[in-house]
């Protein structure tokens, strides 16, 4: 049989800037079926929500979604789509893996199928977008991901950084926060201690690179809404009620 891919939404309540936000009200939805229907719409494989609290269990099985429980304590979302996993398919019939973030809400929903096609062999993947808004380059709250291209739309990063990097002329890329891994990878990402770049950047994929795994990207047009702050709420809900369009690279 071949491999059946599982997207794995991660949420939990705790959000300093914005407090209960996969509870959020955008266009009628919480956000967090937002996310689950934008999974579902992607129609690459089964969709679970990794819920740290029942609230957040309670709306998505309300709106017809599976979704599993996970320890509100653990540290991180990577942390989180592992435990589901584990309960959700002991048997380990998913080998490839998505981490949907769950608070972009308007994620293309073909940006799915294109974190898992770039995959590939490779240990984990995820999405970059070029940079094309000169306030983002210096803007901490937009990581960059400093990239080997080895085609127009396609390469291997190198680095993940808050800072305006790589200098020189040339262009930067916007790292997009969804992934896929390889089940074994999965796996010794969540084994593997906090790394000392990972935590001097605050950035969790660069545990990743410290530890010798590799990441492949792929270059993409557009860039989701990640819902941090009212302001970004706001934003998300006039893109998903058609009163702005989405932001294109």
């Amino acid at each position: 049989m071949a491999d059946q891919p599982v997207i794995l939404i991660p949420a939990r309540l705790a959000s300093t800037r914005l407090p209960n936000k996969p509870l959020a009200d955008i266009a009628g939805l919480p956000m967090i079926v937002q996310v689950w229907q934008r999974a579902m719409e992607a129609d690459c494989g089964r969709v679970v929500v990794a819920a740290a609290e029942a609230e957040i269990a309670d709306v998505v099985i309300a709106a017809g979604g599976e979704v599993v429980l996970t320890d509100p304590d653990l540290p991180s979302g990577s942390d989180r789509i592992y435990q589901a996993l584990e309960k959700i398919d002991p048997a380990g019939k998913h080998q490839r893996i998505v981490n949907m973030q769950g608070d972009l809400p308007t994620l293309e929903p073909g940006l799915i199928a294109r974190v898992l096609d770039v995959l590939g062999t490779h240990d984990m993947s995820t999405l970059i977008a070029e940079i094309v808004d000169d306030a983002e380059r210096d803007d901490p709250n937009v990581v960059k991901a400093v990239m080997a291209m080895q085609t127009a739309q396609e390469g291997r990063a190198l680095y993940f950084t808050r800072a305006t990097a790589p200098t020189g002329p040339g262009p930067l890329y916007h790292h997009i926060g969804i992934y896929a891994y390889q089940r074994a990878a999965l796996a010794q990402f969540v084994a593997l201690p906090p790394s000392p770049r990972e935590q001097r950047e605050r950035l969790e994929q660069l545990r990743a690179l410290e530890a010798g795994m590799g990441i492949a990207a792929a270059c993409v047009g557009t860039v989701p809404v990640g819902v941090d702050t009212p302001q970004d709420l706001e934003l998300a809900n006039r893109i998903l009620t058609g009163h702005t369009a989405p932001e294109g690279n």
